[in-house]
């Protein structure tokens, strides 16, 4: 489990068909192979270290559902390690279970932060709510307004200096993953309506 608050940002080193390496130094502290971490909001095993960084695998259920098989070399990427038991829980709860992948649409200055669009998949939508959460790219963020295929954020400058959100632009593909607890509740609300069916007058 992750909680969308960003430790460091990698670089891609060499990209190759099913594995990616990723340059690192402050996710690398007590990192071991076999954990997990977050790269841009997708959780992955880490199955090599080395003094520059690491490596993970990508299966084809990552590369479909994800930007990672389009990362460039020196491309920057979101990092974070898996959450602690004694740690704080700063953002909301991320599993890095990427959803689909969305479109920045625009990206409009704030003083020195921003308003960013992001197109989603209209499927998405149903779970995007205003003042509500959702993960971008395994950026921890709240919702300002949610419409029929997009929804749009406020970047504060922290957010955007220590994320690769900084290199992003309109057109740019980005990972996302909506807010657990709503998808729970959607699975439960037929069960609901069934008991409430079966409760004789």
């Amino acid at each position: 489990m992750f909680t969308g608050i960003v430790e460091e940002v990698g670089r891609v080193d060499s990209p190759e068909a099913g594995r990616l390496r990723v340059r690192a130094e402050r996710v690398m502290d007590d990192l071991s192979a076999g954990d997990s971490i977050s790269v841009n909001g997708a959780c992955l095993t880490a199955v090599a270290l080395h003094p520059w960084g690491f490596e993970v695998d990508l299966a084809p259920e990552t590369l479909q559902r994800s930007n990672l098989g389009g990362l460039k070399d020196g491309a920057a990427v979101n990092l974070e390690r898996a959450l602690a038991a004694n740690g704080r829980l700063g953002g909301h709860v991320v599993q890095g279970h990427v959803d689909a992948v969305g479109r920045i649409g625009a990206v409009n200055p704030e003083g020195s932060g921003g308003m960013t669009r992001v197109e989603a998949p209209t499927e998405l939508m149903r779970y995007i709510v205003e003042k509500g959460f959702v993960a971008v790219e395994g950026i921890s963020l709240t919702v300002v307004k949610a419409f029929s295929s997009s929804f749009t954020i406020s970047v504060i400058p922290y957010t955007l200096e220590n994320t690769n959100l900084k290199e992003h632009r309109a057109g740019d593909l980005v990972n996302l993953e909506v807010d657990i607890l709503a998808k729970y509740v959607e699975s439960l609300l037929p069960f609901q309506r069934q008991g409430e069916a079966g409760i004789p007058e």
